[in-house]
């Protein structure tokens, strides 16, 4: 009888610990030649050891990050005027600037533009041809890591611009389709069009401050980047043509649909993460060795980061892989044990997963997560399947037919994307918090004795579930019931604006980011402003304002005589004023407002 021999392939568990070593040896680049790791990896699939290939990976991740950091060389300041491809669509910045990444020769550059410059960059999109003169020189220190996990290593200050020419021809199509889409859209008006691109193809450009907040502040801004809905639906669409043909063809044409919606996408990080492991699924099944999700998402992760060593560091790509593992991992047996009707129980289970698969990211990076994201995940999730799927069908056939009949056929869009705007709006209003890590750890506990006790308590199983649920929802509540914070005295909410707090809120605003100053201020719960100061009284300062306005009281607003900003006090100059704690002394109101906060010795 032939006994048995003990199988040599990578498992599961040797797979996760590949793709989590790779992870580890991209994030940690040592200048090791990646042919030690490529000899290294040969040795271990000849004699098939796995482990010694997780070693061989490693020394390559790391050798290949090594190597890619090495080529960001900063270059020289010279005068650039040669022809260059976009590789972004370009992006509009403050003060009617545009930027995008482009290739210059064999360098990624950052190229910017203003003026003149800027109108004619801004219509051309990714794999198109532009003619530019301008300035090469090295980036800014203070964005120079940023923009390395992009690959540039440059910036190019563009003084003009034009004449242009398409790309290739898979680009050409590309860009013709996603045209065709945002032209059938325009009945959708300017924000829900840019709502419908984001959600069907990830272009949130030009989408208003206001909605990108109100989806930031109720956890809602992975349906505005394309994920593994959007892949599947798209196999999907294409299945009925797929199925034709035979086994090896198949897989041939099932790739080449998955890369051209990532150049449809633009290669967000997202994208290869969902595009990667739907490659891995269909060559698993073509091979005819079915994978689990948890080894397709590893297999994924770690041939992603061998090709692009700077997605380890990219947080896009980080979320994505989190919220993918939390689902596999997690979904189904929090789905078994929370009490409910099924499809309830089910999609809850999803979002809670996918929560608990992104908070090691997220809450480092941003400070935690918003509760209102469980409720308002359940209410939007559901509509924005159909949004996708109507959207690349009908959304196309707008776009060819145009109007009268392009408004008809997106009178389902419309409703739909209505919903899903509202759902955020109102998310968002909800005064229920942010949790922290402490309140994740109370969670985690929370989870453990549940578990722990489920095993022991057999009589009264259903009892220690109700009350572990009653617990984890006091946990989530805690946060809208959180103690006023504390005395703040002048910090940098953002760049040029700060921040002080003593029985009211005083905000001194130079200039910033809307969207970035809306996140920072929603992160120190600041939920009213009694005196917003600007310094300066520009058009640009005075969208900033009533943006604030939007979205918080403003009691009053003082301004430099001269201002643009509708409703605003010009404050006498050496002038002085009392707010709750604190005292504003004014100094010249004219160019800028020139004003000091300090805490008032009375008190509030």
């Amino acid at each position: 009888m032939r006994v048995p021999t003990r199988s040599r392939a990578l498992g599961e568990r040797a797979v996760v610990v590949l793709a989590a070593t790779v992870w580890l040896a991209c994030a940690h680049p040592v200048a090791v030649p990646p042919v030690a790791g490529l000899g290294v990896a040969a040795v271990a699939l000849l004699f098939r050891r796995p482990w010694l290939l997780v070693v061989g990976a490693a020394v390559l991740a790391s050798g290949l990050a090594a190597r890619a950091e090495a080529g960001l060389v900063l270059p020289e300041p010279r005068p650039v005027r040669a022809e260059v491809t976009l590789l972004t669509d370009p992006v509009d910045g403050i003060g009617g600037t545009v930027r995008a990444d482009v290739r210059l020769g064999r360098r990624r550059v950052e190229a910017w533009a203003s003026g003149p410059a800027a109108g004619a960059l801004r219509p051309r999109l990714a794999g198109e041809r532009l003619v530019v003169d301008g300035r090469l020189r090295p980036p800014s220190p203070v964005v120079r890591d940023l923009l390395a996990r992009r690959h540039v290593g440059a910036r190019l200050d563009v003084r003009e611009a034009g004449p242009w020419r398409p790309g290739s021809l898979p680009s050409r199509v590309a860009n013709g389709l996603r045209r065709t889409l945002a032209g059938g859209a325009e009945p959708l008006g300017d924000d829900r069009r840019t709502l419908f691109t984001g959600m069907v193809l990830g272009d949130d450009r030009g989408q208003p401050v206001e909605v990108a907040d109100d989806f930031k502040a109720a956890g809602l801004t992975h349906l505005l980047a394309v994920s593994g809905q959007n892949v599947a639906f798209v196999l999907v669409l294409c299945r009925p043509l797929l199925r034709r043909l035979r086994l090896g063809p198949r897989w041939a044409a099932t790739l080449t649909v998955l890369a051209f919606f990532a150049l449809l996408t633009r290669f967000e990080p997202s994208v290869l993460r969902a595009t990667a492991m739907a490659a891995v699924v269909c060559t698993a099944d073509t091979v005819g060795r079915p994978a689990s999700r948890v080894r397709v998402v590893a297999l994924a992760v770690t041939g992603l980061l061998l090709v692009d060593p700077f997605l380890a560091g990219a947080l896009g790509f980080q979320l994505s892989v989190g919220a993918t593992l939390g689902i596999a991992l997690l979904s189904r047996p929090l789905a078994e044990r929370l009490p409910g009707p099924r499809p309830v129980a089910e999609a809850l289970a999803v979002c809670a997963a996918a929560q608990i698969g992104v908070a090691p990211v997220l809450v480092p990076a941003f400070g935690g997560l918003p509760v209102a994201a469980l409720p308002a995940n359940l209410l939007a999730v559901p509509a924005a399947g159909p949004v996708l799927a109507w959207g690349l069908t009908g959304g196309l056939v707008a776009g060819v037919l145009g109007p009268p009949l392009d408004g008809l056929l997106h009178l389902p869009t419309a409703a739909l994307l209505a919903w899903v705007a509202g759902v955020a709006r109102i998310a968002a209003r909800l005064p229920l918090g942010t949790l922290t890590a402490t309140h994740l750890g109370a969670l985690g506990a929370v989870a453990l004795v549940a578990v722990a006790g489920s095993r022991m308590a057999r009589r009264r199983p259903r009892s220690l579930r109700r009350a572990a649920v009653a617990a984890g929802a006091a946990v989530l509540l805690s946060p809208a019931i959180a103690p006023p914070a504390g005395a703040v005295d002048g910090d940098e909410v953002t760049i040029g604006a700060r921040l002080w707090r003593r029985g009211a809120v005083v905000l001194v605003l130079d200039r910033g980011d809307p969207g970035r100053l809306l996140d920072r201020l929603r992160r120190r719960g600041v939920r009213r402003v009694d005196l917003l100061v600007a310094t300066g009284g520009s058009r640009t300062t005075a969208g900033v304002v009533a943006v604030l306005r939007s979205r918080l009281p403003v009691r009053l607003v003082l301004a430099p005589d001269g201002h643009r900003i509708r409703d605003a006090t010009v404050p006498p100059p050496r002038s002085a004023l009392d707010v709750g704690g604190l005292r504003l002394d004014v100094g010249e109101n004219r160019p800028r407002l020139e004003v000091a906060v300090r805490p008032n010795a009375r008190g509030p």
